[in-house]
């Protein structure tokens, strides 16, 4: 379930954090709380230091708490059963809420197109965004934000933070192993070297910031446009998987594994899981 709404992370930092948004596809909400395309509204949500994995809430249905998790630790205590059912409960509130910005990301582009005058506003936005995401001029802007399905985040998220027991997700909140070149942003040693360099790795202030660099690297890098076009068609996650070759060096093994990660945990039940609208807010 896709509500696309525009997020914007006002206070990080704070145990409750409001997110704004307007809605793009405002009719899927009015049954649930009547709204109209012309109003703004926020979606409350909770960022938990993680004490104890009893903090965890569990999921109990296809509406989810927009809970932001961190410091999560002690997942290797648990047995692998638990430890899956624990890690999921983790990091699906995190990746629907990158989603939710994502697709609010590409509906302001969208309305970008369609506008014959632009304000200074929209001009920053738009450069700002265009090279963001290393793209030539709007539609090419407009090809290269996206998401995947749900299913394919959590296999990859499982697969390379090794079902968030690696020491990056641990330390960084970083769930894909994703590298830092900029001593300027938060990272972490990796304790590895290439051609005698320290390699560095990125840390992020939650889980949700880890997603959604990983959607603008997918967005940005050469290695993914058969992806990027591929999941503008109606392709199942199965499909779109191939076109991740290029994430990993071990090519068509790794999508392999991704796939396997996928029909073992019945990761797809997941793809029509959304942010409950208990949490949305009129401004």
């Amino acid at each position: 379930m896709n509500f696309l709404p525009y997020l914007y992370q006002m206070e990080k930092h704070r145990p409750s954090q409001l997110i704004f948004f307007s809605f793009g596809m405002c009719a899927m909400f009015a049954a649930l709380i009547g709204c109209d395309g012309d109003k703004t509204y926020s979606v409350k949500t909770e960022t938990i230091e993680v004490d104890s994995l009893n903090q965890i809430i569990p999921l109990t249905e296809s509406l989810v708490n927009p809970v932001l998790y961190t410091h999560v630790s002690g997942l290797s205590g648990l047995s692998p059963a638990e430890a899956k059912v624990k890690f999921v409960e983790i990091v699906l509130p995190a990746i629907l809420v990158a989603k939710f910005e994502m697709d609010k990301l590409q509906t302001r582009v969208e309305k970008l197109r369609k506008k014959t005058h632009w304000t200074e506003t929209d001009s920053v936005f738009y450069l700002e965004t265009r090279s963001r995401f290393k793209a030539k001029d709007l539609e090419d802007l407009s090809s290269r934000i996206g998401t995947l399905p749900t299913s394919i985040v959590l296999a990859q998220a499982a697969v390379e933070s090794g079902w968030g027991q690696s020491r990056f997700f641990l330390e960084g909140n970083n769930l894909f192993g994703v590298w830092s070149y900029n001593e300027d942003e938060p990272r972490i040693a990796a304790g590895l070297n290439r051609q005698g360099k320290t390699i560095y790795i990125r840390a992020y202030a939650d889980m949700s910031e880890s997603i959604i660099h990983y959607f603008e690297v997918l967005g940005s890098a050469n290695a993914y446009r058969s992806l990027r076009k591929a999941r503008q068609k109606d392709m199942s996650p199965f499909e779109l998987l191939q076109h991740l070759q290029n994430y990993s060096e071990r090519r068509a093994s790794y999508t392999d594994l991704l796939k396997e990660v996928i029909l073992q945990n019945e990761f797809t039940k997941y793809d029509k899981f959304g942010i409950s609208p208990n949490y949305l807010e009129r401004d």
